[in-house]
């Protein structure tokens, strides 16, 4: 009985210390998985990785196909705006700029040549119609003279026709009376005889002029119209002429400027300063022109070289810190290459669109490098660290301790069992491993940073 009794203590005792060393002391769980919420001083801070890109980037091809004749720089050459890369084969296009010359030439003489016969032309027709007005004057003030003469001499012929017949008249009485002799009637007779013929002549001079010399004024007339109609075709003729060689020489001058342009072009130079990053193709190599560049040096390429300007690093910065990033912001800048050194910059510029990667979204943010511009190289990886404004009594929390619950943001606190309970807070920004509370939560109050596995 004694060891009946002896041995159920003992089982008891077994009991009880398994179920004590088992059972968890809530004040150790409150001290070994909460932590309290203080009031700290935060820099606000964004880290982010980042790529040195070229500000302004373009592969250098020629216009057209071709082969290279001389390449003038090699990669990491420094080069000047307008300054020659390369030289494309020109031969056959200098000697099409030397044809379209000659043609250029060849048609402004004929337009000269042409313009002088032209203008010799119009001369002599000039002269010829100045000949025939001349004439025509001449004729049109010598006709009506000569007619004026002869209607005078006609008037003043009858009027010695009328007084000699008067005088025959009154002589016919005074010859009956013996009063004169018949040889001085006779004379009288005589005399109105040779009026009356001197009358018919005169008529027969005022019809002759009429009938030839009126005519005559005519002909001239219509001879000075002959010419000035066809020195009028003439012109006409000339202009049009003249107009078709001008567009001649215009056609020629267009073939002389492309020719030009052409020959231009096989000069290939650099289009801002910058560097020469890459080289892809070779004296001797043919270079069809493509939308992308080569990748390797070989006989055919797409591009020349690649010329890049001035280094600017481009980082990718989640949706949720961007209305931390402000243009103008100080940066600091860490490269693997150069471990010991921290490297300043700025914001220049917020894209103004994301960029959704793999369901995250994200913005690219371009960083003006201020110092390291000599060592930072094109295409290195870097790490950025955004500095933002300095926070002071700030309530913050562990970012580990925030969890979400049916959509609410909020930490796991002790309850009065010291077991988990949820409780909603509002937060504002996150620095490292810290995140600032906004509301819920007061100094001294403990949450979860992990749970007890039962």
């Amino acid at each position: 009985r004694i060891f009946g009794v002896m041995g159920g203590g003992i089982i008891i005792v077994a009991i009880a210390s398994y179920v004590m060393m088992n059972r968890t002391n809530p004040s150790v769980i409150t001290d070994k998985y909460t932590v309290p919420i203080t009031q700290q001083t935060i820099n606000l801070e964004i880290r982010a990785s980042g790529t040195v890109e070229p500000i302004q980037s373009v592969n250098i091809s020629p216009k057209n196909p071709g082969r290279i004749i001389k390449l003038l720089v090699d990669q990491g050459a420094i080069v000047k705006e307008g300054q020659p890369i390369a030289i494309m084969d020109n031969e056959q296009l200098y000697a099409q700029g030397i044809q379209a010359e000659a043609r250029l030439r060849e048609a402004q003489a004929g337009l000269q040549e042409a313009d002088i016969k032209l203008q010799g032309d119009i001369q002599v027709y000039q002269a010829q119609l100045n000949q025939a007005l001349a004439r025509l004057e001449e004729s049109k003030q010598r006709i009506p003279t000569q007619m004026n003469q002869v209607k005078a001499q006609l008037a003043e012929a009858e009027s010695r026709l009328k007084l000699a017949e008067n005088q025959l008249k009154r002589n016919e009485e005074l010859l009956k009376e013996g009063v004169i002799s018949q040889n001085q009637f006779d004379e009288l007779a005589n005399e109105y005889i040779v009026s009356q013929a001197n009358i018919e002549r005169l008529l027969r001079q005022l019809e002759e002029i009429q009938t030839t010399q009126l005519p005559e004024i005519q002909r001239l007339e219509a001879a000075a119209g002959e010419i000035k109609i066809a020195m009028e075709e003439r012109k006409v003729r000339g202009k049009a002429e003249i107009e078709r060689l001008q567009a001649n020489i215009k056609a020629n001058q267009a073939n002389l400027e492309i020719a030009k342009i052409q020959y231009k072009d096989t000069y290939i130079t650099a289009p801002f300063d910058g560097v020469i990053t890459q080289r892809f193709a070779t004296e001797g190599a043919f270079v069809t022109p493509t939308t992308s560049a080569s990748s390797t040096v070989s006989a055919t390429s797409t591009s020349i070289v690649a010329l890049a300007r001035g280094l600017e690093i481009v980082a990718k910065i989640p949706e949720i810190d961007l209305n931390q990033i402000k243009l103008g912001q100080p940066v600091e800048i860490f490269a693997d290459a150069y471990p010991d050194k921290v490297f300043q910059g700025v914001v220049k510029s917020i894209a103004p669109e994301a960029i959704v990667e793999q369901n995250v979204t994200s913005f690219e943010v371009k960083i003006a490098i201020v110092t390291g511009k000599e060592k930072l190289l094109s295409k290195m990886n870097v790490e950025v660290n955004f500095l933002g404004d300095k926070k002071t009594n700030v309530l913050v929390v562990p970012t580990v301790a925030i969890v979400t619950e049916k959509g609410e943001t909020g930490v796991m606190i002790p309850d009065e069992n010291n077991k988990p309970k949820f409780k909603p807070i509002k937060i504002g920004m996150s620095v490292d491993d810290k995140t600032e509370v906004l509301s819920g939560l007061t100094t001294g109050d403990r949450v979860f940073i992990d749970l007890p596995k039962k």
